[in-house]
């Protein structure tokens, strides 16, 4: 039996912080940052039955040409995923009554439609980019024990021998196959660098001294042996990965690129490349 303390419930019966019960919550979940954008995608929805909130994290359930699914805001960075991931496990796979697990372990799958910034100049403002992998700069998966593909661990051994002034290890999480085939389709792909903080953490500095002031050049000159650089920055998708494959889920991170960090260039107009991303992955749900 899961102690009181480990998976906490509401009066209600739903968690913690999702407030949400499991039959609330459908096998195929959008993940976007802003609560505000939970709207803009289940606008597009036939039908919404399911619409619940705590602090940040507002879900919309509802079905889109006979198929069921949920946007959930997770707010930002990895802290969050952490909670949400964690969350969204409990509710398919845990026992509510008996805070036990169930016999059977279902897998859902989990789309992310964030905002990201582009560290190469051949990928400008206006694109929308699958993630073929992450790589998190943040510590979370410092606290899990999990196995790591050959793959992962020869990007991460890549990424540390790079980065060789980091004071942490940076961890790889890939994004499901599955869904790369289903969703990818027409977008540019590439490895998606995660980080912690939006100041600091993303190589800025408006009145704060830099540890690391050359974090985007050097994520800018990082390349594979296979030729494979970073081409974006943001602060989610490794910890979606990464606990997604730990707990048997599948996982993509579409990413609507609003900046170019080396042009110093901002898209001006966001919310038309954010409707475009959305609009993408609800036609090849």
């Amino acid at each position: 039996m899961i102690a009181d303390t480990e998976l906490i419930l509401n009066a209600d019966g739903s968690i913690y912080h999702l407030n949400l019960r499991p039959e609330d919550l459908a096998d195929t979940i959008i993940f976007v940052g802003d609560q505000e954008r939970v709207p803009l995608v289940s606008k597009y929805f036939d039908t919404i039955e399911v619409k619940k909130g705590k602090r940040e994290f507002i879900t919309h359930t509802g079905m889109l040409r006979g198929k069921r699914i949920s946007v959930i805001s997770t707010g930002i960075g990895t802290d969050n995923i952490d909670i949400v991931l964690n969350e969204i496990d409990a509710l398919i796979n845990v026992d509510f009554d008996t805070k036990t697990l169930k016999e059977e372990m279902r897998s859902v799958d989990i789309i992310r439609i964030g905002t990201s910034g582009s560290i190469q100049g051949n990928l400008p403002v206006g694109t929308v980019l699958a993630s073929e992998f992450a790589i998190g700069f943040d510590t979370l998966m410092q606290f899990y024990v999990k196995s790591y593909a050959k793959e992962e661990m020869e990007l991460a051994a890549a990424v540390t021998q790079h980065f060789s002034n980091l004071s942490f290890h940076p961890y790889i999480g890939t994004a499901s196959p599955r869904l790369m085939a289903q969703f990818s389709g027409g977008l540019s792909k590439g490895i998606t660098m995660t980080a912690p903080g939006f100041y600091g953490p993303q190589g800025r500095s408006v009145r704060s001294h830099n540890m690391y002031p050359d974090l985007i050049q050097k994520a800018n000159s990082f390349r594979t042996k296979n030729e494979q650089c970073i081409t974006n920055l943001e602060m989610e998708t490794a910890g979606i990965y990464a606990l997604a494959n730990m707990l048997g889920h599948h996982a993509l991170s579409i990413n609507a690129i609003l900046a170019s960090r080396l042009h110093e260039e901002f898209c001006p107009n966001p919310s038309e490349v954010i409707d475009a991303a959305i609009r993408h992955v609800l036609e090849r749900i």
